[in-house]
């Protein structure tokens, strides 16, 4: 292998758009690892920590695009390049169809499209507070995608959403639906009068799509990013979705969405929707109670914070296809499994999805690890090595350090998941595929192959692998939900309609008696 680069003065794409560039430049055959980036310090380091950085790349200024990879000793770089300019050119092209015009600064966008009320900003984490505070005075709503913004400019930049009646959602504020267009990665759903207020990316998502299934609808979906019910943020963006959503006409029923936080910031938001004349319905995920107050419904799971806010949005939930565990499939792994085989891994794209398989399963199991727990017992030790029952976020900053997300590029996920199926303890594997706008384009069919030799391989061995498989989508995303689910069913692996079914059959699996 050797190490080619190339630097392009002055060219910008945001990191969104170069994630998804980057994951198809290491489809080429000839390519070992590739990254495309702007030469940001951060980006600098992480291409040192993969090797991929020299001292011409080192010297490249913050605005040069700049590409470097590793390829094979045998490869044409010529070819190669020409391949990669194919991959940017095609990008561009699709840009200039349906942009008119380029701008190079959020206020110059600004004063000559007046319409607009809302700035999408996906730059790297350095420029993202200068983008914000240019978006926020002249007017316009943010959704910040980027991450690495510091506490301290959050708070600033909440401050001055809130002083101009405007939302500031992010940083790194995974999805959202403002007036049924899905922001950031995000799910075509119906339309309807449930609004919902997230600090968690795919639990917003999840929750979103288990409504649509329900023959519910969504008026507007509001992100808050992940840090926002941290106690120095102090639910700042919570809240003020809170108050948009209950003066806002088309919006009859409120869910809450977020990881648990403090007594004292889980007590401001309870106090803020007990004084609103809505019902909420409240899914802090690891709060493992059912229980109502008031106006206030708390939920102990995705599927189940679904079904409650359809009930009060007035669908019978008589009427419904709830989806009973397979208690019949149940009884059956557990007669094929071998006594040395206990575990679960759950190897996930979604982190929320994670968190609520890992909090399922300690309901029940005492050694359960997860690098999305907080309390240290629980956290995994090694990340590359698992332990009785384990639960990876593939998207946590540990596992795409200079990588794209799983979301969008399977590969990390794929090459844990070949690891997992050979271990003799491990009796069920659990995998969740994320539809919608932003994701991979067929992300169960990146894992047919893998999935289909991985229980082969153990029938040969003399012991049963169970793959459950959980798709996140609805039938009006574009990679075609039916499509997908046929693919799951033909590798053998075994399809949860839900992320909470999912969990609950894997934990139910794995008891013995």
């Amino acid at each position: 292998m050797r190490l080619v680069t190339k630097i392009m003065s002055n060219r910008y794409i945001d990191s969104v758009s170069l994630m998804a560039l980057s994951t198809k430049a290491n489809q080429i055959e000839e390519i070992d690892q590739i990254i495309i980036a702007m030469a940001t310090d951060m980006n600098k380091e992480v291409m040192a920590n993969v090797g991929l950085l020299d001292e011409m790349i080192a010297k490249a200024a913050s605005s040069d695009l700049v590409i470097t990879m590793k390829i094979q000793d045998t490869a044409h770089e010529s070819e190669i390049f020409e391949k990669i300019d194919t991959i940017l050119e095609h990008k561009e092209k699709i840009e200039s169809k349906d942009t008119p015009r380029t701008y190079h600064m959020i206020k110059e966008a600004k004063e000559d499209l007046e319409e607009a009320n809302l700035a999408l900003i996906s730059v790297n984490g350095h420029y993202a507070t200068r983008e914000a505070l240019q978006a926020l005075n002249a007017g316009l709503n943010v959704m910040m995608f980027s991450d690495n913004v510091s506490v301290e400019d959050e708070i600033m930049l909440k401050d001055l959403a809130l002083e101009k009646d405007l939302l500031m959602m992010g940083p790194d504020c995974g999805t959202a639906i403002i007036n049924n267009i899905g922001l950031g990665f995000a799910n075509k759903v119906r339309r309807g009068n449930i609004g919902i207020v997230g600090a968690s990316g795919t639990g917003a998502q999840e929750v979103s799509v288990r409504i649509h299934e329900f023959g519910g609808g969504i008026s507007q979906m509001l992100g808050t990013g992940g840090r926002d019910l941290n106690p120095e943020i102090n639910g700042r963006m919570m809240l003020s979705g809170i108050d948009m959503l209950a003066k806002d006409s088309e919006t009859d029923v409120i869910v809450l969405i977020s990881k648990p936080t403090t007594p004292e910031v889980t007590e401001k938001v309870i106090s803020r929707v007990k004084s609103i004349d809505k019902p909420v319905v409240i899914w802090f995920v690891g709060q493992m109670v059912q229980s109502s107050e008031g106006n206030v419904h708390f939920e102990n799971m995705s599927k189940n914070a679904a079904l409650k806010a359809v009930e009060l949005a007035g669908i019978d939930r008589s009427l419904l296809d709830l989806h009973p565990l397979n208690l019949p499939l149940i009884k059956e792994v557990k007669e094929e499994l071998k006594p040395e085989q206990k575990y679960i891994r759950g190897l996930f794209s979604g982190g929320t999805l994670a968190s609520e398989a890992y909090f399922i399963t300690k309901e029940k199991y005492a050694q359960v690890f997860s690098n999305t727990a907080k309390t240290k017992e629980n956290q995994i030790k090694n990340l590359s090595v698992s332990e009785a029952h384990t639960f990876i976020d593939f998207g946590a900053d540990e596992y795409t350090d200079g990588k794209p997300h799983p979301m969008i590029d399977p590969s990390t996920r794929l090459e844990r998941f070949r690891k997992e199926a050979q271990d003799p303890e491990v009796a069920v594997i659990l995998l969740d595929f994320v539809l919608g706008y932003g994701a991979n384009e067929d992300p169960v069919g990146a894992f047919t192959e893998e999935i289909i030799k991985a229980k082969a391989a153990a029938n040969e061995a003399g012991r049963h692998l169970e793959v459950i498989g959980y798709i996140l989508g609805t039938d009006l995303d574009e990679q075609n939900y039916q499509e997908q689910l046929d693919k799951l069913v033909a590798t053998g692996a075994t399809y949860a309609s839900s992320m909470q079914n999912a969990a609950l059959l894997a934990r139910e699996m794995v008891e013995k008696e």
